[in-house]
């Protein structure tokens, strides 16, 4: 396993990164990126801590320490250890970085147990989960195709989207874009693949692909969205925005501009099949909302406790409506830390490995993009006023003659003004800032689109027999009576008392 150290030297590798028209020579040095590398490499530097080691690692089956979610889980008990293990490395960044190096563990660990799904390509199945719980390398995944067109069929925006586009003896040459590479320029690898790859006319299977590619390869260009870090930095200081300065997973459109892929970093080669296949038949979906779903319940413990602090500095926490608002947002703490312990206590065996329970996983789809907006809603309806009667910033309080005046009109109950104005700036940049709109936006759409993700839940439902279940339930109920009364002797019919009467 990588310390943070190398892991980010493993980052200077001449990869392409582009922010503000500018090329980036060192993402590790520069002010748009180094801060959330930073906050990466401490996650490393946990696996080797004494302490939180334990937490953090296991042994593998041959004998060498991994992240506990890079192991296959064989039992419930490694799914629950597993959990805290992403607790863990989440409580680091208060749940704010969602796609942190075990995120692509939900898949990598299930590479060996499902090696023969991958047609033709099962050695290398099993080899990238050896170096995956080696190395613990950080890996993003792409599977969306850039929106251009979304009017046009498939074929017609073939020149937008990832495919091979000659295949050598060696590998293939495969050219195109994807969207969106959640810290992109912070990993090691990529992870491309398409979410319901199809044919693209004429028996074209082009971009039916699953493959894995360095960071640095030659053609590989990242185009960056905007970085929050860099904006809060230019802006103002860590008491400013002390969550979007350090834990900025900037996004990025990823081109593919001819590069060359080795055979043994591919999984899936013009196979439609395997590529619309492997996020349900591979435990992907499993594994990959079990993570999310802990995520987001270390991301409401921060924000149960950022109620609470900011309605002791108002002095409002004994308020009937205040502490009901406070008790919505723990009851939805303690449904998903409920769910992220249902799946791995109702987990299910496939190939000889545990997988959380879908149907609680799918639950979590649903219900996060809702809960979410609804949490922010409480802040912005309880702390309401107050996360504007800020200072523009920490050199406020740094100017002599201003600084009598907020100590005097922004101290809270309790509480000075400059540990009030702190606390504000906090959560400002949890919901208000762009850093906390893009959160918003993420943890709305992060397990897909708002009706698929609804679609799916009922398709498991279908696939499971609950459907069915369900049906049979309400039969049930209506086999219990008929157009005379009831058709057994546990009630006692209407027509039945008018004739003894």
């Amino acid at each position: 396993m990588m310390n943070g150290k190398e892991y980010l030297e493993g980052l200077r590798d001449n990869r392409v990164v582009y922010l503000n028209g500018e090329k980036i020579d060192d993402v590790t040095a520069h002010p748009a990126y180094e801060n959330a590398a930073r906050s990466i490499a401490r996650m490393y530097d946990a696996l080797h801590d004494e302490q939180m080691g334990k937490i953090l690692t296991a042994t593998t089956e041959e004998g060498y320490p991994t992240h506990k979610f890079f192991k296959e889980p064989k039992h419930a008990q490694d799914l629950l250890e597993a959990r805290d293990a992403i607790a863990q490395w989440a409580k680091l960044s208060y749940g704010f970085m969602g796609r942190t190096p075990d995120y692509k563990a939900s898949f990598t660990a299930h590479l060996k147990a499902f090696a023969n799904y991958y047609e033709g390509f099962a050695d290398n199945a099993r080899n990238w989960y050896k170096k995956t719980t080696k190395e613990i390398p950080f890996i993003n995944h792409t599977i969306i195709n850039p929106q251009v067109d979304r009017s046009k069929p498939l074929h017609e925006n073939k020149d937008v989207y990832v495919r091979a586009v000659k295949e050598r003896d060696d590998g293939i040459i495969v050219s195109g874009a994807k969207m969106v590479g959640t810290a992109a320029a912070l990993t090691h690898y990529n992870f491309v693949s398409n979410y319901g790859a199809q044919d693209l006319g004429d028996g074209d299977q082009s971009h039916a692909l699953i493959f894995f590619v360095p960071m640095n390869a030659p053609g590989v260009k990242m185009i960056s969205r905007q970085s929050y870090e860099q904006i809060a930095k230019t802006l103002g200081s860590p008491f400013d925005y002390p969550l979007s300065s350090r834990f900025d997973e900037n996004d990025a459109v990823i081109v593919l501009d001819n590069v060359f892929i080795p055979w043994e970093n591919v999984l899936a080669y013009k196979n439609v099949n395997v590529v619309n296949g492997f996020f349900v038949e591979t435990g992907f979906v499993n594994r990959f909302t079990f993570q999310g779903c802990t995520r987001f319940a270390v991301k409401l413990d921060f924000m149960v406790g950022l109620l609470m602090k900011a309605t002791e500095a108002a002095g409002t926490k004994q308020f009937r409506g205040v502490q009901a608002n406070i008790g919505e947002v723990i009851a939805f703490r303690n449904m998903f830390w409920a769910l992220s312990t249902a799946m791995a206590a109702n987990c299910e065996m496939k190939n000889g490995v545990a997988l959380p329970n879908l149907q609680y996983g799918a639950a979590y789809r649903v219900l996060a993009p809702m809960v979410w907006p609804r949490v922010k809603q409480i802040f912005e309806q309880v702390v309401a006023g107050g996360l504007i009667q800020l200072p523009s910033s920490a050199n406020d309080f740094l100017n002599p003659e201003l600084r009598p005046y907020l100590d005097r009109y922004y101290r809270g109950s309790g509480i000075g003004a400059k540990e009030r104005v702190k606390l504000m700036k906090m959560i400002w940049d949890a919901i208000g800032t762009e850093f906390g709109g893009r959160h918003e936006l993420y943890e709305i759409n992060y397990a897909g689109n708002h009706e698929n993700i609804r679609l799916e839940t009922l398709k498991i439902a279908d696939v499971t027999g609950d459907s069915e279940r369900f049906k049979a339930f309400v039969d049930s109920a209506l086999d219990d009576y008929d157009l005379h009364g009831w058709v057994n002797d546990t009630w006692v019919s209407p027509q039945k008392e008018l004739v003894q009467k």
